[in-house]
């Protein structure tokens, strides 16, 4: 069982390596973005409420993602087979809520593992991502990883979208909203002794590899 944090800029494929690292494993991922889009597709009032950030490319407000990951730590599957969290922290103040929640739990995180990719490529991945809306997944790009068919996910056969958030204007914005407000969840972490540092720059593969790597060292 492993219990770990994955961070990244938006486009550095902290969200593809969860899943394959998950679907190798019993780890359990937990997707903040996954959820949100979930509830935004069925039209709930959380779901009306985030819309609006996300589009924007802004973050949604920590109580309210923090609140989806208690429950989703809370549940018998995660404390069984440990947890990837996706998406969440993404401020310092959602690092400090998390630490505390962990506690509360009596659970200690194994690894936070970041992603590190430069500006430029991350616009080049994030422009070209397509998401599918029925099994949420991201695997796709029409770059680096295109669909078999196109606007067809190879892995379920759903249709696939880019997102709102993913035009080069907002992609932009996601990219400082990172920077102003994610960077100092890494500081945050420094001194924990549990920073990995993974260059997200080669294949999907090699990156995956050295993922694997890390995570039984």
């Amino acid at each position: 069982m492993k219990n770990l944090i994955f961070i990244g800029a938006p486009g550095a494929g902290k969200g593809t390596m969860a899943e394959k690292l998950s679907a190798s494993t019993t780890i359990q991922h937990i997707s903040t973005g996954a959820i949100l889009r979930e509830e935004i597709s069925n039209e709930t009032e959380l779901g009306k409420a985030v819309k609006q950030f996300l589009e924007e490319g802004a973050l949604v407000p920590d109580e309210t993602v923090a609140n989806i990951v208690a429950g989703k730590l809370a549940s018998d599957e995660i404390q069984k087979n440990g947890f990837i969290l996706d998406g969440f922290p993404r401020t310092e103040n959602q690092a400090v809520i998390l630490d505390g929640l962990l506690k509360e739990s009596g659970v200690e995180l194994d690894a936070i593992v970041l992603f590190d990719l430069a500006e430029d490529v991350l616009m080049q991945r994030l422009t070209g991502r397509r998401v599918c809306k029925e099994c949420g997944s991201t695997l796709h790009h029409m770059l680096f990883n295109p669909p078999k068919t196109e606007g067809v996910c190879d892995k379920c056969g759903g249709e696939l979208y880019q997102r709102p958030d993913d035009n080069a204007e907002t992609a932009a914005d996601r990219l400082d909203v990172y920077k102003e407000q994610t960077l100092p969840v890494i500081e945050f972490y420094k001194n924990s002794g549990k920073l990995v540092t993974i260059d997200a720059a080669p294949s999907q593969n090699e990156v995956f590899a050295k993922l694997q790597e890390t995570v039984n060292s």
